[in-house]
């Protein structure tokens, strides 16, 4: 694998601008306090998944052999170098914005985050007691002796690494000890008794660091610092490498027993000879040291208590109805007569639940397929698949049990499924399954009609109060046959005999169907006619369709790219992406939706998509692009897209300084995507409900 000769942002440097674009939000003054306190945990969340896999893998690059290592592309030491000099001064920014910035505005709101030093004698007694009816059972004091006690760090767990003296020794003999934080069982933030509207809290944290004398008595508590210890994730490398090269990383990988921990993470103020005594006790290499600031774990505080000031939280957006498909009582007939398209957040997922449930208890369906790549823990579209084949349905769901992070909620998913009688097909060595989509069959008086429901999102109920993502219903036999055969491809692995004429489909023509629609724009613009495309993408870092979108901006080919996280291309580089506008939205809402335009002589040939731009997406994985015919939808859809084309409140401009700008432009008017799509499908509801009215005799 070489390097791009072309200009290209390393994908993991690109993701630290994304997750920094996270943080931006943390510290913008127009965003409600408390939500830029949840800002601190999504930045703490998304950079422990990503030191977890990404960083774990790239250490364990480092022990490959020589051989091995000299095939990469990459230098994993350059790599990892750049990544914590990166970390570290966004970790030192994390700490400034919540000392310097939102303790003092939660001071304005009656609101105090306590030391130990800073309380009351009432409120001291409140943390004594605190701590013999609720902490002594967890936190677990170990004195450390070097070569001899070496405890068990659990993963991601929060300890104190103690300096103490021995008061009983004459020479001042100092140890070394650990403490568990128990942010497991406990919360993290406790209310202290208050008075005169003041909101007193204080940090677990510090009431352990304040109850260590209770620990060790006879001993004098010299310092304390918090430490964390995080463990590599399973090692996610088949969605980088393949063939031969695979072979030999895990070959050489499995020849040096890697072991599991990744990285220490430690309070910045730890005095060095403690940080090498540690180093020493558990084992671990300095490169896989991180400093933070006092406390770790800051996912935590998605549960900083609010105190009922719903003031200080979002505006509530709560999700509109779609009453096409909510309110109608033939909910087949619905589908027959046109396509349907739902935009969530901003409207309600209920049609979709409301297809399962119609399915199961209608009984015409006589089959319901789907596949499930990440699914809510309590979900009603499972239940409904589980009164479906209590009602003699066939029902099949594929289950990709790689979805990071979710194995275990699949597997458990798959088993419950299987025992109701569910016909349930499992992943596939090598290649995922990140397609989104349903067939319903229904056997009518013309014959078995296919229903189906394509999405560039999940199944999965509460993420659709959060993700902005796109879900399609048709019944168009177009589009209604060729998602059975992709189906039926994944039940039986069957090579379809039929070719994709409208899906674009991973693992068989994705990608050559998406580079004949550049090379189509590029012509366009080579014969002086209109070349023009816009992409929306989660992420963009697939060299070979890079190199392509940059000869289509020397061809003169007009592209935008709204992109949320990795994007490696460079735009803006004279004589090669010039044409190349790139943005980024970070906002309330997590942008997730794939969007693909290509004006196409002005055909405006419209795709949504489960796919990324990635290697990943078009090279390891059964993905699912389709194309939206309907007018009315494709008009709704590109009004979103110039809304979004247009924000100069949320959007960043993406360019090789890394510098995350905000896109501004010369206009009066402030225009926040996320804030105008919702108020866009607002007034088309009213619309809605006018015309019905006016409709009523």
């Amino acid at each position: 694998m070489s390097e791009p000769k072309y200009p290209y942002i390393h994908r993991d440097l690109s993701w630290l601008d994304f997750n920094y674009r996270v943080l931006q939000e943390a510290k913008d003054p127009s965003v409600p306090l408390f939500e830029r306190i949840k800002f601190l945990a999504i930045y703490s969340n998304n950079l422990d998944e990503f030191f977890r896999v990404r960083v774990a893998n790239h250490r364990n690059l480092l022990r490959v052999g020589k051989k091995t290592k000299s095939q990469l592309y990459e230098n994993p030491r350059e790599i990892l170098d750049k990544i914590v000099s990166v970390v570290n001064d966004q970790q030192l920014e994390f700490s400034q914005i919540f000392e310097n910035q939102l303790i003092p505005e939660l001071k304005q709101h009656n609101i105090f985050v306590k030391k130990p030093n800073e309380i009351s004698e009432e409120q001291l007694s409140f943390i004594d007691q605190y701590f013999k009816d609720n902490l002594l059972p967890y936190v677990q004091p170990v004195v450390l002796i070097k070569d001899k006690v070496r405890p068990f760090l659990n993963n991601a767990a929060l300890y104190l690494s103690i300096r103490l003296r021995d008061r009983s020794s004459k020479s001042g003999k100092k140890l070394n000890a650990i403490v568990k934080i128990p942010s497991d069982h406990l919360p993290r933030f406790i209310k202290l008794p208050s008075f005169k509207q003041r909101h007193e809290i204080i940090i677990l944290d510090d009431v352990v660091r304040y109850s260590l004398q209770w620990l060790f008595p006879g001993y004098e508590i010299v310092n304390s610092y918090s430490i964390k210890l995080t463990r590599d994730a399973e090692l996610y490398i088949d969605d980088e490498y393949s063939g031969d090269l695979l072979t030999k990383i895990k070959d050489s990988l499995n020849r040096r027993n890697v072991g599991p921990a990744s990285r220490l993470v430690y309070d910045r103020e730890i005095p060095q000879k403690m940080l090498d005594y540690l180093i020493d006790v558990f084992d671990l290499d300095r490169n896989d040291m991180l400093q933070e600031g006092r406390y770790h774990n800051n996912f935590d505080f998605f549960s900083f208590p609010n105190f009922g000031m719903d003031h200080l939280t979002n505006t509530p957006f709560p999700p509109l109805p779609y009453p096409q498909l909510e309110d109608v009582e033939d909910f087949w007939q619905a589908l027959k007569e046109k396509d349907h398209l739902l935009h969530m957040p901003y409207e309600r997922y209920e049609s979709v639940i409301r297809f399962f449930e119609e399915s199961a208890k209608d009984p015409k369906v006589t089959h319901i397929k789907v596949v499930q790549y990440r699914v809510a823990r309590k979900s009603r579209i499972m239940n409904a698949l589980l009164n479906a084949v209590k009602a003699g349905k066939q029902v099949s769901v594929f289950i990709e049990i790689k979805a990071r992070f979710d194995e275990e909620a699949n597997l458990n998913w798959g088993e419950k499924l299987e025992e109701a009688g569910i016909n349930v097909h499992y992943s596939f060595p090598g290649l995922k399954v990140h397609s989104k989509l349903a067939i319903v069959r229904r056997q009518e008086k013309q014959g078995p009609k296919l229903y189906t429901y394509l999405s560039t999102g999940n199944f999965h109920e509460e993420t659709a109060k959060l993700y902005c993502d796109y879900g399609f219903f048709t019944a168009d036999p177009r589009i209604t046959s060729e998602v059975a055969r992709v189906y039926s491809f994944l039940e039986t692995v069957q090579i379809p005999q039929k070719q994709f004429q409208h899906l674009l489909v991973g693992q068989f023509q994705l990608r050559p169907r998406l580079e004949k629609l550049i090379d189509f724009e590029i012509n366009e613009a080579k014969e002086g006619r209109k070349g023009q495309m816009t992409i929306k993408l989660n992420s963009l870092q697939d060299p070979r369709m890079i190199k392509k979108l940059y000869k289509a901006s020397q061809a003169g080919v007009k592209i935008d790219i709204i992109v949320r996280g990795i994007c490696s291309l460079v735009p803006g580089i004279k004589g090669l992406s010039d044409n190349i506008s790139t943005i980024s939205i970070v906002d309330r809402f997590l942008e997730h939706a794939r969007v693909y335009l290509f004006h196409h002589k002005g055909e405006e040939k419209l795709f949504l998509s489960s796919a990324d731009w990635m290697v990943r997406n078009l090279s390891y994985r059964i993905e699912t692009t389709f194309p939206i015919y309907d007018k009315e939808i494709k008009k709704e859809i590109l009004d979103i897209l110039h809304i979004q084309k247009m924000d100069n409140v949320k959007a960043r401009v993406i360019d090789e300084n890394h510098t995350n700008s905000y896109r501004r432009d010369k206009s009066d008017l402030a225009i926040r995507s996320q804030y105008e799509t919702y108020y866009y499908y607002k007034r088309r509801l009213d619309q809605y409900y006018k015309s019905s009215d006016e409709d009523q005799p």
